[in-house]
This record gives structure tokens, C-alpha cells and sequence, in this order.
């Protein structure tokens, strides 16, 4: 692992009992606001965009991720959004979360038919998000040609979860805790 990459990972902080009690979330924040930790990071996940038209991102943090990958790689981004926050006709699918359950939104017009697309978000923990994400995608027309994210938390056995379902997105992680 390359000094940046260190760097960025020994920014990740833990904040225990966040948002509820027993949770330990993993906060980004300062490997954000660390430029090269930053850049480390998207310099490690722009050569996913070889075979990509977009690049997906899931509010919130993985939008700030997915944004910066697809301005290097001069890919269109795709917010993956909350619900309620998009003005167009959306597609929509509900998962759960480590603590409780949410509701993502796409544009149904966000994406081509066949388009192919890189899903970022910033920590696999449950697996729930970047499924709904994956789902969304395909509802939209496209193609998830490959999934990434900063973090996996290992304990919570997300990839397992993606791998039962949908066992042909290549995974792509930097760090795992």
C-alpha cells in the first residue's frame, strides 16, 4: 500500500455508539479533508472507469467520491439519491441498513439503455445500499460493471450478501476492517 493510501486509512476515525447505540461508524470526514488521503483514494478507484459510461454514487459520501472518480475519468455522474430529493419520474428500492431501514431514488431517465457503470459508496457494511443501488441501476437500464467502496467493514458480511445476489459485479475495496 502506497503512503497515500496509508495515509487515508489512518484518517478513518471510528465514532462509537453513531448514529444509535452499538453502532460504530466509520467516519470519512478527515481522509476528505486531507488532499493527498483524498486523492490517494481516487487515484485508486479511476482505473475502475476503463469500460465505463458513468460513474454512480449513493448519497451521501459516496457521492463526493463517485463525483471526483468521474471528473478524472471524464465519465458522467449518476446520483443515487434519499427519497424525495429528486424533481423527475424515479425509480425507487428500499433496503436496510445496519440500523433501521432506507429508500433510494433514481432519475429513470439517468442513464442509456446498456449503459455500463461504476457503483461507489464509501463503506460496505450490510450490503444493503450497494444492492438497492445495483437494482436501481438495472431498473434504469443500465449495466453495474463493477462496485467499489472506501471501506468494508468485514464483521458485517456484506459481501457475502452481494456476492448471493449478484454474483457477477466485480467488488472492488480499498481498505477492510
Amino acid at each position: 500500500m502506497d503512503a497515500g493510501l496509508k495515509r487515508a486509512l489512518g484518517l478513518i476515525r471510528e465514532i462509537v455508539d453513531y448514529p444509535h447505540r452499538g453502532i460504530v461508524f466509520q467516519d470519512l470526514t478527515p481522509l476528505l479533508a486531507d488532499a493527498q488521503a483524498f486523492n490517494s483514494v481516487i487515484e485508486e478507484l479511476e482505473p475502475l472507469c476503463d469500460d465505463i459510461d458513468y460513474v454512480a454514487g449513493i448519497e451521501a459520501r459516496g457521492f463526493i467520491f463517485a463525483a471526483a472518480v468521474a471528473q478524472r475519468a471524464r465519465k458522467g455522474f449518476v446520483p443515487l439519491r434519499k427519497a424525495g430529493k429528486l424533481p423527475s419520474a424515479t425509480h425507487e428500492e428500499s433496503y436496510g441498513l445496519e440500523y433501521g431501514l432506507d429508500v433510494l431514488q433514481i432519475h429513470q431517465d439517468a442513464i442509456s439503455k446498456h449503459g455500463r457503470v461504476l457503483l461507489i459508496d464509501d463503506v460496505l457494511a450490510t450490503g444493503g445500499t450497494l444492492l438497492a443501488g445495483q437494482r436501481l441501476l438495472e431498473r434504469a437500464g443500465g449495466v453495474v460493471a463493477c462496485a467499489a467502496t472506501v471501506l468494508e467493514i468485514t464483521s458485517l458480511n456484506g459481501r457475502a450478501k452481494l456476492a448471493e445476489h449478484v454474483p457477477h459485479t466485480p467488488l472492488h475495496v480499498i481498505f477492510a476492517r
